[in-house]
């Protein structure tokens, strides 16, 4: 069957290339794009009028003529081969081999805009996703089926967080059947390379599957990688009971590749000149994530994102912050410590957190644990700004007994580096730090739990234990 071609190009404005009379072409259709040499590119199609449709180019436009440009139509919606042989492969942002090995053989073909997850038949998120961080585990808990952003900034270690959830992470008791689908959006070749070796030196490639975009590809593909990565998440969830966690970096990327395919289009910007629909945009991806009644498998999501300027306020995490269910924060200040991971639990949030711990899931001292944790590191901080001011000596020794409470939970409870540590570890931590303070000071954990784990010592084994005389 022959395709229909369409030759009527009348604009091409950077990545985006106007065809005349293509009204018949539908939003979301793949296409091919063939030059005078008969060189082919891809394209989507991402508006389509009576009068014109406009096609976002895949590849460079340099070459292309208006007069010898012709367009047809491959498939009617962006497609994603999936299979269970995905797992422990690397891919393009579009989903094509860069590992070397042939590519896969599709159990199915999925639209990579995913289908809409019915309210009602949502399930309540209520399952502890261990990472092996003892700030996330105890403080800001991760939950399965829950979306649960990371707030970094410029040159702060996020792709190293990052790798290491990815090689840590698990659901206590479904190890055999927990997959990590991780998208990195617009890496330089050096981020390229550290994530390939990571991944491959940790082991943590054999249970995951890789979607590479790099910075000089084409801003279109950045849109495209993290739909082929949940497509082929939702895929391994619902279709292979797969308990799947993906990790999306950097969104800040995803969302300047949004902005400039705006302005190639001459649409009217919005906040910081970035699209009015990009709320929407995101909620898209973000929303898909969570439980179905009926389905055993889960698709937990953990975005990544640099504030600009470490900006709260910035419009990304913004609407990040409003579509999502709390944000992990990546501390400047504690990163410049030499604090890793530099996570400040502070403004830190998890909402669905006491939907998934305490007895018979973490423990039942989880929750008062992390609000004593909470309440006595943040007195630390603040005396350490009045300390600043009138000195140390004006301080009482319950004053001073908080203000090393706070530098010991930075630097044995948050600076844990790259160890893996179970929530019983980490509340190990928790309490033998709590055990510096009087009984009569914490206040927010129940008597049965004081009893039972106050005065905990750390051994050896404990990274700085040695030195820290508990």
């Amino acid at each position: 069957m022959l395709k229909k071609e369409y030759t009527d190009v009348s604009y091409i404005s950077g990545p985006l290339l106007f065809v005349n009379a293509a009204s018949d072409l539908n939003y979301g259709a793949i296409v091919e794009i063939k030059d005078a040499k008969n060189r082919i590119r891809g394209g989507q199609v991402i508006e389509v009028s009576s009068e014109y449709a406009v096609i976002q180019i895949f590849e460079e436009t340099s070459g292309l003529d208006l007069a010898t440009a012709s367009v047809s139509l491959v498939e009617d919606v962006a497609r994603l081969g999936v299979s269970k042989e995905m797992i422990g492969r690397r891919f393009s942002g579009l989903g094509r081999p860069i590992d070397g090995l042939p590519p896969v053989v599709a159990e199915q073909r999925l639209s990579i805009n995913g289908q809409a997850m019915n309210p009602a038949a949502r399930d309540k998120p209520e399952e502890f996703i261990q990472t092996g961080i003892s700030t996330i585990d105890v403080n800001t808990s991760l939950i399965r089926g829950q979306k649960l952003p990371i707030f970094s900034g410029s040159g702060l270690p996020h792709n190293e967080l990052a790798a290491q959830i990815a090689r840590q992470a698990k659901v206590p008791g479904h190890e055999g059947d927990f997959a990590v689908v991780f998208a990195a959006m617009g890496l330089t070749q050096r981020e390229v390379s550290f994530f390939t070796q990571e991944f491959e030196r940790t082991g943590a490639l054999a249970r995951s599957i890789l979607f590479l975009n790099k910075a000089d590809d084409p801003a279109v593909e950045r849109l495209l990688t993290p739909r082929m990565a949940l497509t082929a998440a939702e895929y391994l969830a619902f279709e292979h009971d797969y308990h799947v966690l993906v990790i999306l970096t950097d969104l800040t990327n995803y969302c300047e590749a949004l902005r400039e395919i705006g302005g190639a289009r001459e649409e009217i910007p919005g906040r910081r000149g970035f699209p009015g629909y990009m709320y929407t945009d995101l909620a898209n991806l973000y929303e898909r994530a969570g439980v179905i009644q009926g389905k055993k498998g889960s698709v937990t999501q953990i975005p990544i994102l640099s504030m600009p300027d470490d900006d709260i306020t910035h419009p990304i995490p913004d609407l990040t912050g409003y579509i999502t269910e709390g944000q992990i924060v990546v501390d400047r200040t504690l990163n410049r410590k030499g604090v890793y991971p530099p996570i400040n639990p502070l403004p830190s949030l998890s909402r669905l957190m006491g939907n998934g711990i305490g007895k018979g899931k973490t423990r039942a001292d989880h929750k008062n644990v992390s609000d004593q944790l909470f309440a006595a590191y943040s007195n630390g901080l603040d005396l350490r700004k009045l300390v600043a001011i009138t000195g140390e000596d004006a301080l009482t020794e319950n004053d001073k007994l908080y203000l090393r409470f706070a530098d010991d939970f930075e630097e044995y409870f948050l600076n844990q580096g790259d160890q893996d540590r179970s929530i019983e570890d980490s509340l190990t931590v928790a309490w033998a730090l709590l055990s510096k303070l009087p009984k009569s000071e914490l206040t927010r954990i129940g008597k049965d739990s004081i009893d039972k784990y106050y005065g905990e010592k750390l051994d050896d084994m404990w990274r700085g234990g040695r030195n820290m005389g508990i």
